[in-house]
This record gives C-alpha cells, structure tokens and sequence, in this order.
C-alpha cells in the first residue's frame, strides 16, 4: 500500500519537498498540505498543472490546526513537517501531536531535497529571520559582479497568488514586480536586487528555476528565506547569526541546521549587540561547527534626512517577518529613531485595522512598532489605513524598499537604510574571490 502523506508548512518548503521527491512517486500518495505563519493560503489547492500526473484534482491545502484530524480522516501514515523558523521544542511539540494521531514525523535533509546545478552556487542563509541575510546576500553579488561575474540570484519561494502563474517568475524590472502582483515582502527583497541589476528568479518550481537561471548566470546565488535550508547545493554555504538573539542559533529549526552546514558564519550587528553576547554567538558556532570561517559583520543604518527625526513624535515602521514569527522587538527603525534624536515612538496599535490589529493580536510582542504586512492586496490596504490613522509627526520607515510606491503615506517619511559592513579579516570578499575566481 501507498504511504498516505501529508506536508505541513507555509507555502514555501512544503511545495518544494513535494515537487523534488514526492510528485511523481508512486509509493506516496500525499492527500493535503497544512498551511501556517502565512495568510490565506489555507482553503485552497496545490494546482494539477503543478502537482503532476498523480493528481489530477490537485491536493487541498488545509489549516495547520486541521491536523490531528486530518491525519485520522485521511489515514495517513507521515505527516512531513516543512517551514522553518520554528523553535526546537515547538518542532517536538508538532511531532508528538502527530504521534499520537497515528502518524510517523519526518523531517527531510539535504540529500532528498537539494538540486544540484551546473553552475556555481553561493547560498546565503540564517540562524533566524532579520539577522541581516538579505544585505548578506546583496554584498556578496556585489563582490562577485566586481570579480566581472554575471550574477543571478534565485531567492526562496514567496508564492501568495496563482501558483501556477508563478511557477517561474523572473524579475528585471520594477514593471516585472508590478506585472506579477508582488506583496511588500516580495518587493523588499527583489528590489534591492533590481536595483544593482541583478535579475532575481523565484516561484514554485525550483527546479524549472534553476534551469533557467543558469542559462544566463555564471554563479548563481541563493537568496534564503526565514531560517530555511538551501534548495540547491551550494559551492560555498553562508549563515548569518544575530548576537541580538544570542543563543537561537542553537535552539531553532533549521536554524541549527545552517550553523552546522556553514563553511562561514557571519555574526552580524556586533556594532549594537553586548560583547558578551557575540561571544557567546561565536562559542556556539565553534561547538557544533569548528571548522567554519567566521566573519564579524556590523548593519550600518543610514536616513536620508537625520535631521527630520530630532525631536519628532515618530511612527516606526520596521520589516513584517523580523517583527512577526522572527520574534524581534526592535529593528534598524529604532535604532535610526534613537540615534537621531526622536522625541517618542509613537504606539500603532490603537490605529490598527482589520488584518494589521488581528496581526498585533497574534505577535503582541511587536510592541510600539508597526510591521510592513502585505500579503495581498487587502492586506496593503490596511496597511495604508492604519500607517494614515496614525497621530505622528514622521513614519520612519525601516523597510528594504520605498512604501510610498506601495501606498499613499499622508504624512512626512524619512527612510532607513542598512547594509553589511564586513570588520577586520578574513573579509567576505577574500573567501567569495578564492572559491569563484
């Protein structure tokens, strides 16, 4: 008999480890993905034209605390556990529930889950969300462009509309962003990208992805999400750690993962973060990990006006994931308030409407901070309601991109942005010329 399967996850890993291992496998029949940490995914299916030959109907996709009776409803012999940024005892947590609704819990590794491409990889991963991998992943194109490299990155999947329309997306142009409905999270991460002239793939099917971009890239470089691990096997493996969450990178999954696969570790933000807790960042890395570089890193800010802060009663408005499910209560945006003089962080949470105060309720510990939520276009919407409701002299906004090509912000705006700074030796530029030159 077929082993009945279902994957739990958020619309990322969970179709990855379906497309690269269990599509056309006749000795699993996968019967429904759960969906969490993402909004509106749930209530819909995983395509035909996606799911292959085995599926003729497509696969339901169901909310995550549908699980335990799922698993008796459908009979299901594995239930698969596939997103990330997942704490350890939650993770064993999940694997007791479904142990004891009749299931096997599997995590899968790298050997059934990573392609391998005929072009050099560099993968740029975390420890968590908002430890700085995405200006990680910014430097190191960087330095390979200077080495005279044609650089594509292929960053992990963010697929919140049609599934089968962004089954392989590529991104140029702002107008590509535009053509193919990016939410904000989409957009601060391909933009930055954009702007360097890097083209950025992503979607559902990774493998079709790859395959393209290595028509057209001399190095490919994986962009990684949340704490995941790579899709592709790299050449040279990335992980950033934050010393502002000392101690998570042993305690999250995969997180832990990274640590352990890194060739180098980057301890990122050692500018703003206690001493001893990069010490402790740097011991952890060197007990389960002593052969990796590790490379101390800081994320300077910078605002277009400093002098527009002082004295101001701000709105701060930091990255949606860092705040939500990456559990941090500060970012770059009250640093930039501090540093410059802001008379008071104005709290949203009294302005927030539908999806933004229903997000609150779930992350009550964002605090006085407003997380830029668009994962669609209603949720934008709020997103400019409650941003416009809000009683403040400026909106600082932290994020990657500029909110005012998104929404209509009626009040003043400063920007907030941050980059990598590599410190001392050995640099990045140094490991990423030696293994690609």
């Amino acid at each position: 008999m077929k082993n009945r399967v279902i994957i739990m996850g958020a619309a990322g890993r969970d179709f990855h480890n379906f497309n690269v291992y269990f599509r056309d496998n006749q000795d699993y029949e996968v019967v429904a993905f759960t969906a969490t940490q993402i909004p509106n995914i749930e209530g819909r299916r995983y395509p035909p034209q996606l799911a292959g030959k085995l599926y003729p109907q497509g696969i339901p996709i169901y909310a995550e605390e549908e699980l335990s009776d799922l698993i008796r409803r459908y009979e299901v012999n594995q239930v698969i556990f596939a997103y990330s940024d997942v704490p350890h005892e939650v993770v064993m947590h999940k694997a007791s529930q479904v142990l004891v609704a009749g299931a096997d819990f599997r995590l899968m590794g790298a050997a059934s889950t990573m392609l391998k491409s005929t072009k050099p990889v560099l993968a740029v991963c975390a420890v968590r969300t908002g430890c700085g991998k995405s200006q990680t992943t910014r430097h190191v194109c960087d330095v390979l462009q200077a080495m005279g490299k044609k650089v594509v990155v292929v960053r992990h999947p963010m697929p919140y509309g049609d599934l089968v329309a962004q089954a392989v997306q590529r991104f140029a142009t702002y107008a590509d962003l535009d053509r193919h409905k990016c939410t904000i999270e989409e957009r601060e991460e391909y933009e930055p990208h954009i702007d360097r002239g890097v083209v950025v793939y992503a979607g559902v099917d990774y493998e079709a992805i790859l395959r393209q971009a290595e028509e057209e890239a001399d190095v490919v470089v994986w962009d990684g999400g949340n704490n995941d691990l790579p899709f592709y096997k790299p050449d040279l493996f990335i992980t950033v750690a934050d010393p502002h969450r000392a101690g998570h990178e042993l305690r999250y999954h995969p997180g832990e993962a990274n640590l352990r696969a890194a060739d180098v570790v980057v301890i990122n933000k050692v500018d703003t973060a206690d001493y001893e807790k990069v010490a402790e960042v740097r011991d952890n890395t060197r007990s389960v990990n002593p052969q990796a570089v590790i490379v101390d890193a800081a994320s300077p800010i910078f605002v277009e006006d400093p002098a527009a802060v002082r004295g101001k009663r701000v709105l701060v408005i930091e990255d949606g994931p860092t705040l939500t499910h990456g559990e941090m209560t500060y970012g770059a945006g009250v640093v930039a308030a501090r540093r410059f003089g802001a008379a008071e962080l104005v709290d949203p949470r009294p302005y927030a409407v539908r999806s933004i105060a229903a997000t609150f309720a779930k992350y009550p510990h964002t605090g006085t901070l407003l997380p830029a939520m668009g994962y669609g276009e209603a949720q934008v919407k709020d997103l400019e309601e409650t941003i416009n409701a809000v009683d403040c002299d400026l909106v600082l906004a932290a994020t990657p991109i500029d909110l005012r090509r998104v929404i209509d912000i009626r009040h003043p705006m400063d920007r907030v942005r941050y980059e990598l700074e590599v410190i001392g030796q050995p640099t990045l530029e140094e490991i990423v010329r030696e293994r690609f030159g």
